[in-house]
This record gives C-alpha cells, sequence and structure tokens, in this order.
C-alpha cells in the first residue's frame, strides 16, 4: 500500500502503541493503509481523519486557515481556498491509497483558542467552521468531533480501525504549541495561497 505525506513527517516508533507512528505538523498530513498511528497536537488549527473503512485506508491533516488582510483585494476568498486546498490534498491521496471517495468518513478536532493575542482571537473558531462546513458541501459524514473551548490537543489516529484517541493538554505545556502556531501562521501570510486541486 502506497502512502502520501508533506513534507516529511517525523517516523518514529510509539513505545506506548507498540506500532509505527507519524507525527504531523502545522501544514502537513499522511496518509497510510498499514497498521500504524498518525499523532499531531493542535492549538489553535485543525485535524481531519480521512477513512475508508471498507479499504481501511486513511489519513490525518494539520492546518489552519490563513488570517484575513483587509489589503488584500482577494481576502474573503483567499483563506477557504486554503482550507479546501489542505482537504483536497488529504482525500485526494487517501483515494490514490485505495480509498473510494463515497465511502469516506471524517473525525474533526482543534480549533482552541489558544492564542492569547487579541488579533488570533476568531482563529480556532473560523478553523472550526470550515471545517465542519467543508466535510457538509462535500458528502462526508463526519462521525466524531472535539472542536473549540480554550485546550490544546493530541489527537492520535490509527487509520487501519478508525479509532482516535484525544488528550486535552494543559495550559501550562502550551508554549511549544503557541510558537508552533504563529510561525505557521506568518509563513501562511507571507506565502501565496495554493491552487486549485482536482478531486478524484
Amino acid at each position: 500500500m502506497s502512502e502520501s505525506a508533506s513534507h516529511q513527517p517525523s517516523l518514529y516508533y510509539d513505545q506506548r502503541f507498540q506500532r509505527e507512528a507519524a507525527k504531523i505538523l502545522p501544514g502537513q498530513y499522511y496518509v497510510t493503509g498499514r497498521d500504524m498511528l498518525i499523532v499531531t497536537v493542535l492549538g489553535s488549527c485543525v485535524a481531519a481523519c480521512i477513512r475508508d473503512p471498507i479499504e481501511k485506508v486513511g489519513g490525518m491533516n494539520h492546518f489552519m486557515l490563513p488570517e484575513l488582510r483587509s489589503d488584500d483585494p482577494d481576502a474573503i476568498s483567499s483563506p477557504a481556498r486554503y482550507g479546501s486546498y489542505a482537504m483536497e490534498l488529504l482525500i485526494n491521496h487517501v483515494i490514490k491509497a485505495g480509498g473510494q471517495r463515497h465511502r469516506l468518513q471524517a473525525k474533526v478536532f482543534g480549533g482552541g483558542q489558544v492564542l492569547a493575542d487579541l488579533t488570533f482571537s476568531k482563529v480556532g473558531e473560523q478553523n472550526a467552521a470550515f471545517v465542519a462546513s467543508y466535510l457538509h458541501k462535500e458528502g462526508i459524514d463526519i462521525l466524531a468531533q472535539d472542536l473549540l473551548d480554550v485546550y490544546p490537543r493530541k489527537v492520535y489516529f490509527f487509520p487501519a480501525s478508525g479509532r482516535v484517541m484525544v488528550k486535552r493538554l494543559k495550559s501550562a505545556h502550551n508554549d511549544t504549541i503557541v510558537q508552533r502556531e504563529c510561525e505557521y501562521i506568518a509563513r501562511l501570510n507571507r506565502d501565496k495561497v495554493a491552487g486549485d486541486v482536482d478531486l478524484f
């Protein structure tokens, strides 16, 4: 079974779950048909876990919408285009790995208000609303979700079984998460929004 990833997520052997694991960071995704684990830590970002339950192939992404900029004539559509691109990449690679589009199921997580700066106070809310709306429009059922609130989350996704475990993290350990997300926001606002991706 082929695997797809962006920006080389970190692969390691997880002692707790006794299996190979892929850790993804903001802007990354990972798709596999093997019995392994995909892990990420979310603050204001969201992650979608997409899976075909018959083929037992699935993947996870980790993304955030770019900030709305008043000086950008394309400001309203740019964040949605970026979010769509992140979702379409994941869906396309699940299909490429053997999934059937009409069988895809989703579980979604994140969108916590963990960035104290008022500039970013609505970022988690916008991300959570986007991922739910996108999946609804695409006709992909959301089987489970843990969105919003003020907590960062560590998400463990087992694509072979569809199982997801979520651990809410204490605010005292948020520094690394906030730093990563602030760097990611800066990168999103610096780079051009990716072009369209055609769904299979």
